[in-house]
């Protein structure tokens, strides 16, 4: 049961890019502004939530024989997933030219399909080391905990979707292809999450190194690229959505642990 469990965790998100990505199948025109800033907000508030409560703090605790010293495995393992995704950010728009010289439709769009599937990467290795951490029964990691965490990724995911399919569709693919450009963005995510399942379960000792590994990436995500995107133009709503969205994982976290 736990296994199923597990691989409906590890599908999830690439779920919520798979509809996002279908909307272009649907929709003649861009998804709204408003409906994309407020789904941002949404899913910023609950992956901001779900990084403190269900990695960090999962993380430190785990290394409670260490007494006073018991953050630092976290903030190391924190500091090199921020490091790992800057340093995505910065390859993407290189390795996205190099791949618009071959790929002629996606010119133009490139740069954003491949920071998608860059940043697929980190958050589908939070998803794999948080249930690891929860399959091997590491203390503060639950599989609420754990869902909550899934759950704001494939919210993130879902305007992801949409955002590499449509543009795609724009260039004057089809929209049978570009549905497909918009789910294989998102292939990567269950892979890097399986691959991170089998490793860190097989090795305890540096669960709370990459627990604060998938913390940082993911809050690095969230504070360069949801807020400022969210608040863009002074969307009030998307804020009331990001304070509820990390009050609501808050809750769940504590009341169904």
């Amino acid at each position: 049961m736990s296994y199923a469990v597990v691989a409906h965790g590890l599908l999830l998100p690439f779920w919520g890019t798979t509809l996002g990505a279908a909307l272009v199948l649907l929709m003649k025109k861009q998804l709204a502004e408003s409906v994309r800033k407020s789904l941002t907000g949404l899913a910023a508030g609950v992956m901001l939530a779900a990084s403190v409560w269900s990695l960090l703090i999962p993380a430190i605790e785990q290394c409670g024989h260490y007494g006073k010293l018991a953050a630092l495995p976290a903030i190391f393992g924190f500091c090199f997933g921020a490091a790992f995704l800057l340093t995505l950010d910065r390859l993407a728009p290189r390795l996205a030219k190099a791949f618009a010289l071959r790929r002629r439709p996606l010119a133009g769009t490139g740069t954003t399909v491949l920071a998608i599937v860059l940043h697929n990467i980190p958050e589908g290795m939070a998803v794999g080391v948080v249930f690891a951490a929860w399959l091997t029964g590491q203390p503060g990691v639950t599989k609420a905990a754990a869902f909550s965490l899934v759950f704001g990724i494939a919210v993130q995911n879902f305007p992801e979707g949409a955002i590499v399919s449509m543009p795609v569709h724009g260039t004057g693919v089809s929209r049978a292809k570009s549905f497909l450009y918009g789910v294989a963005s998102g292939v990567v995510e269950p892979l890097a999450g399986a691959a991170t399942l089998l490793t860190a379960r097989f090795a305890a000792a540096v669960l709370p190194y990459l627990l604060g590994f998938s913390a940082g990436a993911m809050i690095y995500a969230v504070a360069e690229e949801l807020i400022p995107d969210m608040t863009e133009g002074g969307h009030t709503g998307a804020v009331l959505l990001f304070l509820g969205g990390f009050s609501l994982m808050m809750f769940l976290d504590v009341a169904l642990s």
